[in-house]
């Protein structure tokens, strides 16, 4: 099999060279094709990169300059498609150690139309999950006990179940990933756009499938999240700057999608319906604004509100809330209406994050007249059709 890994990398130098070093040694008789992106590091990466081209041609990379991070959002699609030259690519993470029959795994279940997740064995930094293995073989390269994870893969029995979870480090075809334009700048710099991207894959007919025969030894969120070259104060704490990104990304996400990230326990996504949802908005209310804004197709308020929202929030999201957020007075045209009165509760907030499950799982709603009218708690619903337009979102 001849596979390009995709490595974008921002101040993880070390967790690079270790990466590398783990590839080579266990890619089997495989054709791997190592893509790197340097994302303006100031920790010699492209140094690094310079020789590791003049020693290993299947090493390739480019450099984004900056002096601002890019993200890998956009260097995942960069290496994609201007660096990869094969047919299959798979999304790797610099912090990640490639077991030996990881690629053969791949190699087993990679057929047409579907993508390919290796299962992670992890320290105990996060909580423990059923789609991974939770087991400690040290937290950095420099501690890295290689001897006793060859054993333990060694020893134990994979499980022969097929299960259909989604996650990095994931292989691909490089045509069904530029079919559907790969990975949304929304999310740019990073964070939430693997959750958008397998939405669209999952939408647009691709099936996931998790080998248990497969594993990457993953020390988990050096990229940027817990890098302590890169901000982060120690692996065990998120960095200030990763938490402000993920607030925006999470937003921008429930903008597009009208919901929050949902999967199962396998980590396969669950997809909502979306709704074409509009709120009216009575309170002069700017935290209220803030918080239901993101819920909906368009939200319309007092005017003066408006402009102020619009010009604080404008530079977290590449939407244009000129659209979205509008007059009061506005011709009202989506396809559901929710009013927010003077009185309300925090349950009624509750109901218009969950409106499209709650609409998703209403049968009895589908064999009603429309317009129809109800109340839901304190808000008063008006639908005037359930037309839904997730499949709308599958392209860039």
């Amino acid at each position: 099999m001849k596979i390009s890994l995709i490595q974008p990398g921002r101040n993880n130098l070390k967790y690079l060279k270790w990466s590398y070093d783990s590839i080579r040694k266990n890619q089997g008789n495989h054709e791997v094709e190592i893509c790197v992106a340097d994302d303006a590091s100031t920790d010699s990466t492209w140094d690094w990169c310079l020789e590791m081209m003049d020693k290993d041609p299947l090493f390739k990379a480019l450099k984004w300059d900056g002096p601002e991070r890019v993200g890998h959002t956009i260097l995942y699609d960069r290496l994609v498609n201007e660096v990869a030259t094969n047919d299959i690519c798979m999304i790797y993470h610099a912090d990640m150690y490639l077991c030996p029959g990881a690629l053969d795994a791949i190699e087993d279940e990679l057929k047409e139309k579907t993508i390919v997740s290796l299962t992670r064995i992890e320290p105990p930094l996060h909580p423990d999950g059923p789609e991974k293995i939770l087991k400690d073989f040290g937290v950095e390269p420099e501690e890295f006990k290689e001897q006793e994870l060859l054993e333990f893969l060694d020893s134990r029995v994979p499980n022969d179940d097929i299960t259909e979870g989604i996650f990095a480090p994931w292989a691909f075809w490089k045509s069904d990933f530029q079919e559907i334009g790969g990975h949304d700048p929304l999310y740019a710099p990073q964070s939430k756009e693997d959750s958008d991207i397998f939405n669209r894959f999952q939408l647009n007919g691709i099936k996931f499938i998790q080998t248990w025969h497969g594993c990457v030894y993953h020390m988990t969120c050096r990229g940027s999240r817990r890098n302590t070259v890169d901000k982060a104060k120690n692996i065990y704490e998120d960095s200030p700057e990763w938490l402000a990104q993920n607030m925006r990304s999470t937003r921008n996400f429930i903008r597009k999608w009208g919901h929050f990230v949902k999967h199962d326990a396998l980590m396969k996504p669950i997809i909502p319906s979306k709704y074409n949802i509009g709120i009216i908005l009575s309170q002069n209310d700017p935290k209220l604004l803030k918080e239901l804004e993101p819920w909906c197709s368009n939200i319309y308020c007092d005017n003066e509100l408006r402009k102020h929202y619009i010009e604080l929030e404008q530079k977290d999201t590449i939407m244009n809330l000129s659209e979205r957020v509008l007059p009061f007075s506005n011709e009202k045209n989506n396809e559901i209406l929710v009013t927010i009165g003077n009185v309300y509760s925090q349950q009624d907030i509750n109901y218009i994050s969950q409106l499209p499950e709650i609409l998703d799982a209403d049968n009895e709603l589908r064999e009603e007249e429309f317009p129809c009218k109800f109340k839901l708690g304190n808000l008063e619903i008006e639908i005037f059709n359930l037309n839904t337009f997730e499949y709308d979102l599958i392209n860039l």
